[in-house]
């Protein structure tokens, strides 16, 4: 957290132009608190999902700066924000971006993989962080079965969905970054995965910014954050 705004991370003055597009995302001042949860919502093209690459470094703005536990990404060198990135944000991935030959544990354990934090490293000790990996997959709901398949592509869609949020969380980063964490889910199951979902965040102090077009799932959150309006958007 930045202890001078307290805010966790901010974007100030934002200015994002996709490739080969006369449209650009604009986010004038927008501030997550430590330990906050965000509902991001905006209709298809909104720039939701590229505000959260912008948040996690992944993207780079052509003006403006996302300072995150007072660092700022923009002057930092892309293998800097890479390590940064690894260090204190979870990511779960619309595509979820698992390794399909890996089976669910060493797919967890893969969040950990290039951090250096001694809290993203539960320890620093490959048993420890295994038995993490794993206590994670059962908060998650996913059932022993499938937690011992050899292989991710043989799980369904939404038992998918649970390992990525397993890989983001592991080691309790300072932020998630959720993009669409529940798409695969019916209703009910949608509903119980997000409360385990946040319940763990709650268990590390993570705060989260949740991107959704359901916004049914707004309820759960402190904040709700509509992109769209002149000053957090896209102008053409």
């Amino acid at each position: 957290m930045n202890p001078a705004t307290g805010s966790l991370v901010g974007c100030h003055g934002l200015r994002y132009a996709w490739p080969k597009a006369a449209r650009t995302l604009v986010i004038d001042d927008f501030d997550v608190a430590q330990n906050e949860r965000l509902f991001l919502c905006g209709p298809s093209g909104s720039g939701k999902s590229t505000l959260l690459g912008l948040m996690a470094g992944v993207l780079r703005a052509a003006s403006g700066d996302v300072v995150l536990m007072g660092q700022g990404l923009s002057s930092m060198r892309p293998g800097a924000r890479d390590r940064f990135r690894a260090d204190h944000v979870g990511y779960i991935f619309q595509q979820f971006n698992l390794l399909p030959f890996l089976d669910p544990v060493e797919n967890v354990l893969m969040g950990c993989a290039w951090s250096k934090a001694r809290r993203r490293r539960a320890g620093g000790v490959p048993s420890s962080l295994r038995m993490e990996a794993v206590r994670l997959l059962q908060a998650l709901d996913l059932d022993g079965d499938a937690i011992r398949r050899a292989r991710t592509h043989e799980l369904s869609v939404g038992q998918q969905q649970r390992v990525a949020a397993a890989r983001a969380l592991i080691g309790g980063p300072e932020l998630l970054l959720a993009d669409e964490p529940t798409s695969a889910l019916d209703g009910r199951s949608r509903d119980a995965f997000l409360h385990l979902l946040l319940a763990e965040c709650a268990r590390h102090g993570t705060g989260v910014v949740f991107v959704s077009h359901d916004m049914s799932l707004a309820r759960h959150f402190d904040r709700a954050v509509t992109l769209g309006s002149s000053a957090q958007g896209i102008e053409a």
